[in-house]
């Protein structure tokens, strides 16, 4: 199912999302996609996301060559949000997002010019909800009989406004 996300979709990705430290943002590269885990800033989701790198790394070179991200998160259920990268150097919002366990993580502070913040405006999310146990079984027997397991409803497909 595919809709624009209104505000009861943005609390579910921002639930489904909130306990998870660690995501994998996935690139685009010459040679194909690159993944990577990435810990996600305690911000409520509000459609952005948004993680510290430094500017000498591979995937920052790879968001300047090619916005199209994505970002996946697992935890007790899964979800996958695609968007475009920018790269924000703004030194109010590096200062407001870090934290004293950055300083000791990429040795530093928030105010080295080699910091920077990657911030993803989210174009679409799907997630799957693994905390029912009747959907699950829904969509395990449809798929064992052939049937379209589409209609299980074990995921949903949600698209931002741009």
């Amino acid at each position: 199912m595919s809709n624009m996300m209104d505000q009861k979709e943005m609390e579910t990705v921002r639930e489904l999302i909130k306990d998870i430290d660690t995501a994998m943002l996935t690139t685009v590269t010459e040679e194909g996609l690159v993944s990577r885990p990435m810990k996600t800033q305690e911000v409520e989701f509000d459609g952005d996301l948004w993680f510290f790198t430094k500017k000498e790394t591979n995937k920052y070179d790879e968001i300047l060559h090619n916005q199209e991200v994505n970002v996946a998160y697992a935890g007790k259920s899964y979800v996958s949000i695609r968007g475009r990268a920018e790269i924000v150097e703004d030194l109010d919002k590096k200062k407001e997002l870090w934290g004293f366990a950055y300083d000791k993580i990429m040795q530093t502070t928030y105010d080295d010019p080699n910091i920077v913040l990657i911030k993803i405006k989210t174009e679409a999310v799907e997630y799957w909800e693994t905390g029912s146990f009747t959907k699950r079984i829904a969509f395990m027997f449809k798929r064992i009989t052939g049937q379209d397991a589409e209609s299980a409803d074990v995921n949903e497909t949600v698209e931002l406004d741009k």
